[in-house]
């Protein structure tokens, strides 16, 4: 990369953790607190964990439509500074419902989408793939370091002190923003990226996008629900002190990871997610089953590992499947709507997890994970099986920025596109590729061969095919 996009690149994949770290890191350890803040009840704490979630689902979207008008730096300073005036107010907070108040704007500042739009002006086409993998991976670290960290954190300064660590964060990010991000020349809608007007109607339709976000909801449901019992139970089962679980968590996360990669290699080698995908749902039913019998460091800590194992491969195929199934053009929607049925399973998570832990303890907390997880695989037994298709995203060449319209009709007879859009007002071309049989080479080949006027398609006896929609 350029020195300017590793820059942009490094500055919004740290932005980017900064905001996750901000919900993980409490996770395991919010529910050692329920005696301690006046007025708190397990249903109050189990609120006070997942409304962050429902903040993040409510405004990100929004979001990351005004960022298109507003400004991508402006938008993400608000946000990072409503996590900052957040985690502020939680770690100040004196009862449980301060602790609500400040996990609301904690979760109110929901930039991710914007991010990810700074990201597609800053970053060319064609090295966008790779910016988004380093994000995608910093996701990853940072859920196991903050699972980690958070209780590190808490031995030594309380539930405060993870407060005060993340509002300190978000002041290192503002100054990372606008200091090391560099500034973009121009801001444009990228709706393979981020969502856009008009595309939600086509995605709440698409029966297969919608059963993939019916399991993202249901993943961070049964992630946030259990979170609600299992700091508890190390306690309880395994009299382990509350400082000490991170000699837990680090060991099973990363079996449960190491467990995770062969998986997915055989899922992509062989061309068999779906069985995969299905296996790791049972795997998520089988842990359900367990975790109320398990009662010791071995059955705990297998349990914990297999339940890792099986969320971070979901965690990972999921948004891949939502990639390869969207339409190109709607691809940024489907994905936002993914993302709103994760932090609204966080939500739905908390607060249901919290009503369960007050009227049945335990063991019903599991089950409604356990409830969720036969749900889920009833209906991902119905889902075609992926496509095997992978996204292109390149630069719209001057020469055809005044015939859009024939570009497309000659991208769609290359061999192995499945499908193009070319989007003049953004100067930009989306392909969906087959990448066994897709020639970039040809693709380039046509990118020099302008066609103003469509004649030869029209030799062909094939209308030029029609552009985008502006706006689109």
């Amino acid at each position: 990369m350029p020195v300017s996009e590793f820059r942009a690149t490094s500055g919004l994949a740290a932005i980017y953790s900064v905001r996750m770290a901000g919900l993980f890191m409490v996770l395991p350890v919010l529910m050692l607190y329920v005696d301690v803040f006046p007025g708190a009840t397990p249903l109050l704490m189990g609120v006070a964990l997942g409304i962050y979630g429902l903040t993040q689902a409510l405004l990100q979207i929004p979001f990351g439509m005004l960022s298109d008008r507003v400004g991508r730096k402006p938008l993400i300073a608000v946000g990072l500074v409503l996590l900052i005036i957040g985690s502020v107010i939680a770690a100040l907070a004196e009862s449980v419902y301060g602790l609500i108040l400040g996990r609301a704007l904690q979760g109110a500042g929901a930039v991710a989408a914007v991010v990810l739009a700074l990201t597609a002006d800053l970053i060319a086409e064609e090295r966008r793939t790779r910016a988004l993998a380093v994000i995608g991976l910093t996701i990853g670290l940072t859920f196991t370091a903050a699972m980690v960290v958070g209780p590190l954190i808490d031995r030594g300064f309380g539930l405060s002190g993870i407060f005060w660590v993340t509002a300190a964060l978000g002041v290192v990010a503002l100054l990372v923003l606008f200091f090391w991000v560099p500034k973009a020349a121009h801001a444009r809608p990228h709706p393979d990226m981020v969502p856009v007007p008009g595309g939600l109607r086509q995605v709440l339709r698409d029966g297969e996008l919608m059963r993939l976000n019916l399991g993202a909801f249901i993943l961070h449901t049964t992630l946030a629900a259990n979170f609600l019992v299992l700091p508890v139970l190390l306690v309880t089962r395994l009299e382990l002190n509350p400082a000490l679980h991170y000699q837990i968590y680090l060991p099973v996360l990363v079996l449960g990871f190491l467990l995770m990669i062969p998986a997915v290699i055989h899922a992509e080698r062989r061309r068999a997610m779906k069985p995969v995908f299905l296996v790791a749902i049972g795997l998520l039913i089988a842990v359900q089953a367990l975790l109320p019998f398990a009662r010791d460091w071995f059955a705990l800590g297998l349990a914990l590992v297999l339940f890792f194992a099986a969320f971070n491969l979901l965690e990972a195929a999921l948004p891949s499947l939502v990639a390869k199934t969207a339409p190109v053009a709607e691809k940024g929607t489907a994905m936002g709507l993914f993302s709103t049925s994760q932090f609204l399973g966080i939500f739905a998570g908390g607060t249901l997890g919290g009503l369960i832990l007050t009227y049945a303890g335990a063991a019903g907390v599991f089950g409604l994970g356990l409830a969720g997880a036969i749900l889920w695989l009833l209906v991902a037994r119905t889902m075609a099986p992926p496509s095997h298709l992978a996204n292109r995203a390149y630069a719209l060449p001057a020469c055809w920025q005044a015939a859009p319209g024939a570009l497309q009709a000659r991208l769609d007879r290359l061999e192995g596109v499945a499908e193009a859009r070319v989007s003049a007002c953004e100067q930009a071309v989306y392909l969906k590729v087959d990448p066994a049989r897709f020639d970039a080479a040809a693709v380039r080949t046509v990118f020099r061969e302008a066609d103003h006027d469509g004649e030869d398609d029209r030799e062909r006896g094939t209308e030029p095919a029609k552009a985008w929609p502006a706006g689109r």
